[in-house]
This record gives structure tokens, C-alpha cells and sequence, in this order.
């Protein structure tokens, strides 16, 4: 199976700027889609962004013109640079990665979350 490990969530200031980084790891035959929802207690979760392998993106419209999601496909990283950062910005961000595993099963990996608040 494929692991996701999230990095570099944490406090930033209304206006601030945050990069959230998402690697991939184990047995992959192919990474396809990878992205980005996030989740408020209370609220549905939302998708932020999303890459296909070749570089086409996809942004809620909510985020547009702020953030910017880009990957490297030779380290199987995902990114989320996020600028401009508002407190309704603030949640847990999950990555996600679109695969098939060694059996040719399509499967969803998921990050464990990271903490993103952004506060005066």
C-alpha cells in the first residue's frame, strides 16, 4: 500500500503565507490524481486543489488566485503553496494520491492531516 506523509502546516498570521508538502511512498505502479481537501469540525470537507499527472490543476473557487498546487512526479510529491491566507483558510489539510497498486487495484491514499490556523 501507499503511504502519505504531510508536512508544513502550523500558525500563520491572516496575509501569510504557508507550503504544505505531501509525499507519497511504498509499492506504486502509477501515481494518478493527487490533491488536496480540507476539514473544519462542523463544515463538509471541501477539495482545495487537485493535479492530474501531467499538470492540469483544479481550484475551488475559493482559493483561486491564492493557492497553487504543483508536483513532482520523480519524488511522488504533491505541494500546496498557500498565500495570502485567511482565517476561513484555517483547517486540517489531507493530500490524497490516485493509484494502482501492484495488483492493478485503483485506490485513494490519504494523508494523515496537517494543522493549518491562521490567526492575529
Amino acid at each position: 500500500q501507499v503511504q502519505l506523509v504531510e508536512s508544513g502546516g502550523g500558525l500563520v498570521q491572516p496575509g501569510g503565507s504557508l507550503r504544505l508538502s505531501c509525499e507519497a511512498s511504498g509499492v506504486i505502479v502509477s501515481i494518478n490524481a493527487m490533491g488536496w481537501y480540507r476539514q473544519t469540525p462542523g463544515k463538509q470537507r471541501e477539495l482545495v486543489a487537485s493535479i492530474t499527472r501531467g499538470g492540469n490543476t483544479n481550484y475551488a473557487d475559493s482559493v483561486k488566485g491564492r493557492f497553487t498546487i504543483s508536483r513532482d512526479n520523480a519524488k511522488n510529491t504533491v505541494y500546496l503553496q498557500m498565500n495570502s491566507l485567511r482565517p476561513e483558510d484555517a483547517a486540517v489539510y489531507y493530500c490524497y494520491a490516485d493509484y494502482y497498486d501492484s495488483l492493478w487495484s485503483r485506490q485513494r491514499g490519504w494523508g494523515q492531516g496537517t494543522q493549518v490556523t491562521v490567526s492575529s
